[in-house]
């Protein structure tokens, strides 16, 4: 096997190679004062630059302005997304006032379930495109009085690929794998995972049924994202929600009057 070598011929270590694959996802995150992109060419410099300036847009409207605390969700489809938002949603003090921005390729099966909870929701349509960008979400924003909102879910597109490279401007992000994905699931996505602020293996009670092994998933995220918190949630029968709901309600009491370098 040849292995991979550097501009100068040195071999390239597994370690050396995840920091050069990863390290540019840092500077997507908001929030944690990197925003500077290092490496790639000029021109995916310049898309990338572009995008997270647009990102920046939309949290200094959504967070600075109007002081909303934002939190996305990503994974893959059928992971249990909006089951989460929807306990967590069950799980919200009374007076916190709760929008939500849901994006899906076609249809709005899941905006039409949080609806039910009577909460103001936005759902986008993507068709062809496989993941949220500032843009669209820029525009759902328009339909909501910010003024009147603490917290905004953000449902992506279910997908644990193109959403790493397109930060939304939330003030968190959080992943959600599910064990129906394999054991695998988090080495095979591990720029969404380092980009994440948080992570959450969902349908923890499937695990043994399907093969799956919680220890190497969790293994997993330790490896590639050490420094991020991890929840084990069974959300259809509510297993584990109330960790999460309380890291959240938690961050979003430290993240009012946050500032960026």
């Amino acid at each position: 096997m040849a292995g991979l070598h550097d501009d100068h011929g040195a071999r390239v270590g597994l370690p050396d190679l995840r920091e050069r694959l990863l390290g540019p996802l840092r500077a997507h995150r908001f929030g944690h004062g990197e925003f500077e992109a290092t490496g790639g060419s000029d021109a995916e410099a310049d898309v990338l630059a572009a995008i997270r300036e647009r990102a920046g847009e939309v949290h200094e409207r959504l967070v600075h302005e109007n002081e909303v605390f934002a939190v996305e969700f990503v994974g893959s489809t059928g992971g249990g997304k909006t089951k989460l938002i929807e306990e967590l949603l069950e799980r919200a003090p009374a007076d916190e006032r709760v929008g939500a921005v849901v994006g899906d390729v076609a249809g709005e099966d899941d905006a039409t379930r949080l609806r039910e909870y009577g909460i103001p929701v936005e759902n986008i349509n993507t068709g062809k495109e496989c993941h949220l960008d500032p843009d669209g979400v820029d525009s759902a924003l328009s339909a909501f009085d910010l003024e009147a909102l603490d917290t905004l879910y953000v449902e992506n597109v279910g997908n644990m690929v193109c959403p790493a490279d397109f930060p939304l401007g939330t003030s968190l992000r959080v992943l959600v794998v599910s064990t129906t994905e394999g054991g695998d699931v988090v080495g095979k996505h591990p720029l969404l995972v380092q980009a994440a602020d948080a992570a959450v293996v969902n349908k923890i009670d499937l695990a043994e049924a399907v093969g799956t092994d919680l220890d190497r998933v969790r293994g997993d995220i330790h490896e590639v994202a050490p420094e991020i918190p991890v929840f084990e949630t069974n959300a259809k029968a509510g297993t584990g929600v109330d960790d999460l709901a309380a890291f959240l309600m938690a961050r979003r009491e430290n993240y009012t009057g946050h500032t960026h370098q």
